[in-house]
């Protein structure tokens, strides 16, 4: 058996065609959570030392956020969770994520043993806290992180990280939160329907899924045609969608080809179709990230909010 097929072998293997199925029927997971209400909670992060729950509410809420990332970090005592907590509820803010950025799937056993650890302490504080989700990408099968792997898109490795994701959920048991992993350009999920096929595979009520659609954009062919893409995304996704990340994409102009992550409003994302769709779920925050500077992020807030205005949709 050849042990490194290729990514459109693995496709042709894989239940590409049940996917939109799998989709609409929701596999009984989520489907009754994501009824629309018309409203985007726009959120990113606030800088400063916020480490009074009331002040830290105030900071997000003076930017016109309705969601945030979460305020705290793993081994923060549970009274300082709990506060945080009620203060997000008070203002009506939606806390979106805890991040647990590692690679679960390392050849490196230390590297490997310790992001398993951190996976299991941020999906612990996101439970406690009662975020949207904990989110990590599934990590890579090479020396960097995050980064491109010539195993990464194999069956062999799509096996390692389902039975990863299932390790990290079947100890911590969340109850309020769930588990994701980050749509990736080079690893899986790195589609709509290789993330249905880890879904399946997976097969735990607590497993659903964090959209980036930039990060899928990795042919000319995806972003010229990023609305269709941005579409398919939501019509498969959609019932099982925790939180979505905001960013930009812009081809460039070498002989080879080259796509750069830029500023909202710089790039060629379709932020018209992303927001409608966006708008048919219920609470999902949409979460601006990557940018440098507090004033980088307010341009990016104000970009989200004018396309939003321009097509009738409303910011909680």
């Amino acid at each position: 058996m050849n042990r490194s097929i290729s990514r459109r072998n693995f496709a042709r293997l894989t239940l590409a065609g049940s996917a939109s199925m799998l989709a609409l029927k929701g596999f009984g997971m989520h489907s009754d959570l994501q009824k629309g209400t018309g409203c985007i909670r726009l959120g990113g992060p606030v800088f400063g030392e916020l480490k009074d729950p009331q002040v830290w509410a105030k900071a997000v809420k003076a930017k016109g956020y309705a969601a945030a990332y979460c305020p705290v970090s793993p081994g923060t005592d549970q009274a300082t969770v709990k506060a945080f907590e009620k203060a997000a509820k008070d203002a009506d803010i939606t806390i979106s994520e805890v991040g647990a950025w590692s690679n679960p799937i390392s050849k490196n056993d230390k590297e490997r043993n310790e992001a398993l650890k951190k996976c299991k302490e941020a999906l612990a504080l996101a439970d406690l806290i009662g975020a949207g989700c904990c989110v990590n990408i599934s990590g890579s099968r090479g020396e960097k992180w995050d980064g491109p792997d010539p195993e990464n898109l194999t069956k062999e490795t799509f096996d390692i990280i389902v039975q990863t994701t299932r390790e990290i959920i079947d100890e911590i048991k969340p109850v309020r939160t769930f588990f994701t992993l980050e749509t990736m350009p080079w690893a899986y999920p790195d589609s709509p329907d290789s993330y249905l096929q880890l879904i399946k595979a997976i097969d735990r009520k607590q497993f659903a899924v964090h959209l980036d659609p930039v990060n899928m954009i990795n042919s000319p062919e995806r972003y010229y045609r990023n609305g269709a893409f941005i579409k398919e995304c939501f019509e498969k996704l959609g019932p099982y969608i925790k939180n979505c990340h905001a960013k930009d994409i812009r081809l460039g102009t070498n002989l080879t080809v080259h796509l750069d992550e830029v500023l909202i409003g710089t790039g060629g994302l379709d932020y018209k179709i992303f927001l409608t769709e966006l708008s048919k779920l219920k609470n999902i925050p949409l979460m601006l990230e990557h940018l440098k500077t507090a004033d980088e992020y307010d341009q990016a807030a104000a970009s989200v909010r004018k396309t939003g205005a321009s097509i009738g949709i409303k910011f909680c």
